[in-house]
């Protein structure tokens, strides 16, 4: 594997690179604003490989696998506005803070990442420069205009998970996640259930925390946003067939979601 090594320089990403930043729908009339911390797993060409194989980058080490194509289709569905982080989650972790270790992971799951391991702080903060923050500072400009212009705002962040981690089943076929704000969480859990042919997590396989995630805890608790995370079990949506029935499955219950919100967004 190569396993190069270029001399960091001011910038990390360079001609060839993709920018982090993946929109579609900046103008989408719903009330929904989406998010999708881990839909991209490209990596910076100075940044060669991370010292892998492929095969473990297309992992969901590597990224929430499907979630992109659910997003996506989500985002026209609902004609709601998506924010999209395009860069793998190895090279920075964008629902992390990013002063934590596992921000820029040395090990992912039983995966050594070669290529992190004692990275210099000039090379960590050029990768916080130039993936993160242009990726939460759209996510905030979002917000701000939003705001200015009185537009009621619920912040959905989109994430996907493997059906076994370390070596133990998950039943879930999805959850609803979040910390302080259960509003929209008990509400989208309550249709979930309803739903009739889903096993349901509540807070799991995760919960949210200010230690272990960024985005609700900064741009949804810390913004005043009713906001939820919703994660998807990956064999569910591993192809096209699934991700569009997820698609539609949540835009019919966001959508009925939305009514019952409504006296609480309107000033």
């Amino acid at each position: 594997m190569d396993l190069h090594t270029a001399e960091t320089t001011e910038h990390l990403l360079g001609e060839g690179d993709s920018p982090p930043v993946h929109e579609v729908n900046a103008s989408g009339s719903s009330h929904f604003l989406l998010t999708s911390d881990h839909y991209g797993r490209a990596l910076p060409r100075a940044l060669g490989d991370l010292g892998i194989a492929e095969s473990e980058l297309a992992r969901h080490i590597g990224w929430d696998i499907g979630i992109a194509g659910v997003a996506d289709r989500l985002a026209d569905l609902l004609d709601a506005h998506l924010i999209a982080q395009r860069y793998s989650r190895l090279v920075i972790d964008c629902n992390r803070p990013p002063a934590s270790a596992s921000a820029v992971p040395v090990i992912s799951e039983a995966t050594a990442i070669p290529r992190n391991e004692n990275i210099s702080e000039r090379e960590r903060e050029a990768r916080r420069r130039e993936i993160f923050e242009p990726y939460h500072d759209r996510i905030d400009a979002a917000i701000d205009a939003r705001l200015h212009a009185k537009r009621p705002t619920v912040l959905v962040s989109l994430h996907s998970f493997t059906p076994v981690y370390a070596g133990v089943a998950r039943p879930w076929h999805v959850g609803a996640l979040y910390n302080r704000d259960a509003v929209l969480p008990h509400l989208l859990l309550k249709h979930l259930h309803g739903e009739g042919d889903l096993v349901v997590g509540d807070n799991e396989p995760y919960a949210v925390s200010d230690l272990t995630d960024y985005t609700i805890p900064v741009h949804g608790e810390g913004r005043g946003l009713v906001s939820t995370g919703i994660e998807i079990r990956q064999d569910l949506i591993a192809d096209p067939t699934g991700q569009q029935q997820w698609a539609e499955r949540l835009a019919r219950i966001l959508r009925e979601i939305e009514g019952e919100l409504r006296p609480r967004l309107l000033p």
